[in-house]
């Protein structure tokens, strides 16, 4: 995977190296303990110096998910001032590497969806380099408030564009999932009663019919394979087991509805002689034999009533 961007391109693997090296690793980091009563320790000094600090007592025992964000609020002054080129690569790595742990905890928000914590983790540092790239300092406000909704975003936007089985417009997407909310909560409050479409509609906010799609969606990000099993004890049935296959004989039943009114206009000799041959399948001999005629003559015949019949039939057709 691989981020490019006007000034530079920061990959996948670098992420991955950060992550396992951790995020305390760069020359511009530093990253202090839970014990740390100072507050901060410091480490490269300078405009570009990304400090990490450890909460403060005076924050209360009540701890937010991002109390580790390190401070980087002047190095992203600094990056937006530096011109393109290996100082401002180094940065920009520098500050990725910092928030690295918070697109992590983001994407584990998402775990047993279907995707994999690693792959989720990719994603969610992928919507981390945007934010680096997209923010922009001089409006004032925080890093973490503008990159929590990029990274969240990307996230649901790879669900939403890779994980579902069938195609699902989006704004069924969302009734699906308004749906589903709605109908958890419903069976919660209601002792277990399972809630009626009008229900989940009035509780949703939608209408009847956006319900009902959204119901139908709940089913379409996941399909069940043909090669799973149905239940029994045997065990040796699938669902491609129980589907139909397709009936050789409807593919002679416009022939032979063609064919019909044709038949009875031929003389007596010619039906029998049909009738005899592709009805009780009696070889020539013996149509001959049975008739008192040559076999020759049973040939000629049976050409000759097949050949009318097909003129007829593609003349009433054209």
């Amino acid at each position: 995977m691989r981020t490019s961007t006007a000034s530079t391109t920061t990959t996948t693997a670098e992420i991955a190296e950060a992550a396992r090296t951790g995020p305390g690793t760069g020359p511009g980091i530093t990253r202090t303990g839970a014990g740390a009563g100072a507050g901060a320790e410091t480490g490269r000094t300078g405009p570009g110096a990304v400090a990490r600090t450890a909460p403060a007592a005076a924050r209360g025992p009540a701890r937010h998910p991002h109390d580790d964000a390190p401070d980087t609020g002047a190095a992203f002054v600094r990056l937006a001032g530096l011109p393109d080129g290996p100082e401002r690569d180094a940065l920009r790595q520098e500050l990725v590497n910092a928030w690295l742990p918070m697109s992590e905890r983001i994407a584990r928000r998402f775990r047993n969806r279907g995707e994999t914590v690693e792959d989720l983790c990719q994603v969610a540092a992928l919507g981390l380099v945007k934010a680096v790239d997209r923010y922009d300092p001089e409006r004032g406000t925080a890093f973490v408030s503008y990159a929590v909704p990029t990274i969240t975003g990307e996230v649901k936007r790879h669900f939403r564009d890779h994980m579902w089985t069938l195609h699902v417009p989006r704004r069924v997407q969302d009734h699906r999932n308004r749906v589903r909310a709605a109908r958890q909560e419903l069976v919660r409050t209601a002792s277990g009663r399972t809630p009626t479409e009008a229900e989940i509609a009035e509780y949703a906010g939608l209408t009847l019919e956006e319900a009902r799609a959204g119901m139908e969606a709940l089913g379409s990000f996941s399909a069940l394979s043909l090669d799973a099993g149905i239940g029994g004890e045997d065990g040796g049935h699938t669902m491609l087991d129980a589907m139909g296959a397709p009936d050789p004989a409807l593919d002679v039943v416009v022939d032979r509805e063609a064919v019909k009114p044709r038949l009875r206009k031929l003389p007596e000799r010619e039906r029998r002689i049909l009738y005899m041959r592709f009805f009780r399948d009696m070889t020539q001999s013996r149509i001959a034999e049975d008739l008192g005629i040559s076999q020759m003559h049973v040939s000629r015949l049976i050409s000759t009533s097949c050949e009318r019949l097909r003129r007829e039939i593609m003349r009433d057709a054209a």
